[in-house]
């Protein structure tokens, strides 16, 4: 059984996910929540997750992995959500597999005809993102996770792209307006929602692979420094 958990941004998201294969209907999504934390995430994420074990009928005692997200996202949130998943895994012995941010929100179109641009919010104006697509070692981004402005990546808009994850309607209003209405296909809300549910399956393959981390050495992908200082990538 293995817990997912993303607390990168405000948009959090839980889920438990069955890696054993079941003879009629395979691996399968158990349970799964999310919500909008208003920066709660160190109240509200471990409550959520217990009443998500209890919603599948399960205890924690059933888990053998944890997958988190480990950003780029904010400072705090991606401190709550890895202290979380180290604690549960150094305590239970379990396996551990963090997968970047932007490659959960990307993940379930990996079908669209354009290339996908994940996007998630960075705070005071800003964003994170990174354009997927499939090429030479599958389906990737075919750029390093940035930081900027929506003008700023509008302004490396020259094709049509479809964009997945946290884009209010100013931010989209803006990219439209910058990038030019024939190349942008904006994706609803709901359809590119960043889910745990995404990130369970990313971390299952992963696992799988026998690609488990170590988490003593785990640490979170910031674009910023805590003080909203710009870093390397």
């Amino acid at each position: 059984m293995l817990l997912a958990i993303d607390t990168s941004t405000q948009q959090a998201s839980i889920a438990l996910y069955d890696r054993r294969p079941d003879p009629g209907r395979g691996r399968q999504l158990l349970a799964e929540q999310s919500w909008f934390s208003a920066n709660r995430h160190t109240e509200e994420l471990m409550p959520a997750i217990s009443a998500l074990l209890s919603l599948a009928g399960v205890t924690a005692s059933d888990l053998t992995a944890v997958a988190v997200a480990i950003g780029p996202g904010s400072f705090t949130g991606l401190r709550v959500g890895l202290a979380a998943a180290k604690g549960l895994v150094l305590a239970q012995d379990l396996k551990l597999a963090g997968i970047p941010t932007l490659d959960v929100t990307a993940h379930p179109h990996q079908s669209q005809p354009v290339p996908v641009v994940a996007v998630a919010q960075a705070g005071r104006g800003r964003i994170y993102w990174a354009p997927y697509a499939h090429g030479p070692g599958g389906w990737g981004p075919q750029a390093p996770y940035a930081l900027s402005t929506v003008i700023e990546m509008a302004s490396t808009v020259v094709r049509p792209m479809a964009f997945a994850g946290e884009l209010n309607e100013t931010d989209q209003e803006a990219l439209t307006r910058f990038a030019g209405r024939q190349r942008v296909i904006l994706l609803s809300s709901a359809l590119g929602l960043r889910r745990a549910g995404h990130l369970a399956e990313l971390a299952a393959k992963r696992l799988d692979m026998g690609q488990e981390d170590d988490p003593a050495a785990l640490s979170p992908i910031y674009l910023q420094q805590p003080n909203g200082s710009k870093t390397t990538p």
